[in-house]
């Protein structure tokens, strides 16, 4: 089932029924619809779509201070992504939201021919990426949809980590041309950029922490257990820089070829396919770059292997991709 409903599955309340409320509370990443709401409130093109996940991804926000440009499709996402380029051609900015497994995957074809071949101004909001949705399995899991989307001529991708760098990324690509695929954990992740206080600039990578012996290179969910292992490592003596590779294309191949000359080692963890993803992308700026002498590592699911189904804390352990699997990979680099 793919409705608002969904999120009753999240948080059951302590006498055992399901509290939708409690649930959207706890969403508290999920900041897109506050922040489209501020900004339509001075540009009347900005309008929001959702396929029947409002209160799943907080588009709400967005309903309840301009019901005017909110449309709630209905479970019909390829549909959603057609008629936000019909409104696109009628001077509208529209942003589309859903699970990214559908919009990612589902609608390919529509991004890449309504969208991209025309480059028109629609914005997508792709939220539960990766494994966030575990128990729903493999439909509902998006580990591919930076290869495809990185793939598309005229398509911006973006993987903000929180609630700040989702904020900024929103608002820092409001007249960014053509299309632009914003790719979105599952509204409870860690703040970041407010601890560290990183300033996020579109278009280029992000270093939250600055090291020596290696470099850990996060996008999206990976990103706040890349800064916590980096700690526990220089517990341990061992220099290790974390920067947040949130724009994934255009992607900042300057920025890698320059951190890569500072560094001997890069540990790339990322909640995706270790191919076709950031790592992929790491990997062909380093070779155009004619950067030698670096030893490269991908952390992220496995290549021609279907994610595992469970609770996403627990994948994330099983994978890797939590502090402690981090580290692991890490002192094997380093070893």
């Amino acid at each position: 089932m793919t409705s608002d409903i969904t999120e009753r599955a999240w948080t059951p309340g302590q006498d055992g029924s399901w509290d939708l409320a409690t649930s959207y509370r706890l969403c508290e990443s999920f900041v897109a619809g506050q922040v489209l709401a501020d900004l339509a409130d001075h540009d009347d093109r900005i309008a929001v779509l959702t396929a029947d996940l409002k209160f799943s991804n907080r588009t709400r926000d967005f309903e309840l201070r301009h019901p005017d440009r909110f449309v709630n499709t209905g479970i019909c996402e390829q549909n959603m992504v057609s008629m936000a380029a019909g409104m696109a051609t009628c001077g509208y900015v529209p942003y589309v939201a859903t699970f990214a497994s559908f919009i990612g995957l589902l609608c390919a074809e529509q991004i890449r021919t309504d969208l991209a071949y025309p480059n028109l101004p629609v914005r997508i909001i792709a939220h539960h990426t990766g494994i966030s949705l575990g128990f729903y399995g493999t439909s509902h899991h998006a580990t591919e949809d930076i290869g495809i989307t990185r793939s598309i001529a005229n398509l911006t991708v973006l993987g903000p980590a929180d609630a700040v760098s989702l904020g900024e990324a929103l608002r820092q690509t409001v007249d960014v041309e053509g299309p632009v695929y914003f790719r979105i954990g599952r509204g409870r992740d860690e703040d970041v950029y407010g601890r560290t206080g990183a300033r996020f600039e579109f278009g280029r990578l992000t270093t939250l922490r600055e090291g020596t012996d290696a470099a850990i290179v996060a996008t999206g969910v990976t990103l706040a257990p890349a800064l916590r292992a980096a700690e526990e490592l220089a517990r341990e003596g061992v220099s290790v820089a974390v920067v947040d590779a949130h724009t994934l294309r255009p992607f900042d191949a300057e920025g890698l070829c320059e951190l890569a000359s500072r560094v001997p080692r890069i540990l790339v963890a990322e909640e995706h396919n270790v191919y076709t993803g950031l790592a992929s992308a790491c990997a062909d700026a380093l070779v155009d770059g004619g950067v030698g002498g670096v030893r490269l590592h991908r952390l992220g699911l496995p290549v021609d292997e279907y994610a595992l189904i469970g609770p996403p804390t627990r994948l994330y352990e099983h994978y890797d991709l939590d502090t402690a699997g981090i580290v692991r990979r890490m002192r094997n680099l380093l070893a």
